[in-house]
């Protein structure tokens, strides 16, 4: 049987003046998997990844990480913090100590690793994002797309076993955003589930295994790329862009030619056109 990392069963917030609520979610993360969480601003997916590791309390409804309920005490919190490692979308919220060092060994020593332990955690996660070096200096100093892999670094440190990220490629240059992908593809292969939100479907399309669309509170849509990128009802609903290339193959569909809307990468998509020409 596959492993369920994460579920949520009927997952509802409801804030006291309204807004952002969440309406009975239910989510299935499988141990491995990549996750986009992808909807329109306000649809509540910073709430919903809030409730992810304990930090906010469902008004009715649960968490489980790996079958067991997320119990709102603070022993038991701290040891799903230690499996559920989350990144927010702005480093400056999480990153607080004079030194990248610091910063890096703040989950680690709580803990209660020894000091060897710790160093060992701050060396080897800073070189997973490509920091090394960077240890004496200041996070405020960095660059966005260093912030955010330092603070990533600072969640690689506990050894979570699923790692949230929200927008973790917001208000980065191109080279910064395949810097974050390339970090996560490798967390993944060495077995880390993780799940990230993001409005940017072109790094979706690169990264997802599967693609859940929260609208208004309420996953409204669950699938493959292929089959959510593919929706064109269901994007302009969730107020989402197709990925160019689906927009490229619903043109040539209109003009009259046989070709698969659901194909999506690059090479996909010049296969199906070279196909159709082909036949033509």
């Amino acid at each position: 049987m596959e492993h369920i990392h994460l579920e949520t069963k009927d997952l509802t917030y409801t804030y006291p003046y309204g807004t952002k609520d969440l309406k009975k979610v239910n989510i299935q993360i499988k141990k491995g998997e990549k996750i986009a969480i992808m909807g329109p601003n306000g649809a509540g997916k910073s709430t919903l990844f809030s409730h992810f590791n304990g930090l906010t309390e469902p008004t009715s409804g649960h968490v489980e990480i790996d079958g067991e309920k997320i119990i709102f005490e603070r022993d038991e919190l701290l040891k799903v913090r230690q499996k559920v490692g989350i990144v927010f979308q702005d480093p400056n919220d999480q990153l607080f100590a004079p030194t990248v060092k610091e910063d890096v060994a703040f989950g680690p020593m709580n803990l209660g690793l020894d000091y060897e332990e710790v160093e060992k955690r701050i060396t080897e996660s800073l070189e997973m994002v490509g920091m090394s070096g960077f240890e004496e200096k200041t996070p405020h100093h960095l660059s966005g797309g260093q912030q955010k892999r330092v603070a990533i670094a600072g969640i690689i440190a506990m050894r979570p076993d699923i790692m949230i990220l929200d927008e973790p490629t917001a208000g980065l240059d191109p080279e910064g955003v395949d810097k974050v992908l390339d970090i996560l593809n490798n967390l993944n292969e060495d077995g880390i589930s993780i799940v990230i939100s993001s409005h940017d479907i072109e790094m979706v399309n690169q990264f997802a295994d599967k693609i859940f669309v929260l609208y208004n509170g309420e996953i409204i849509a669950q699938g493959d790329k292929h089959q959510i990128f593919s929706d064109k009802e269901l994007l302009k609903k969730a107020h989402l862009k197709a990925p160019v290339t689906t927009e490229i193959l619903y043109k040539l569909k209109e003009n009259g030619l046989n070709v698969d809307t659901e194909k999506l990468s690059i090479e996909e998509t010049v296969e199906e056109i070279l196909k159709v020409k082909k036949i033509n």
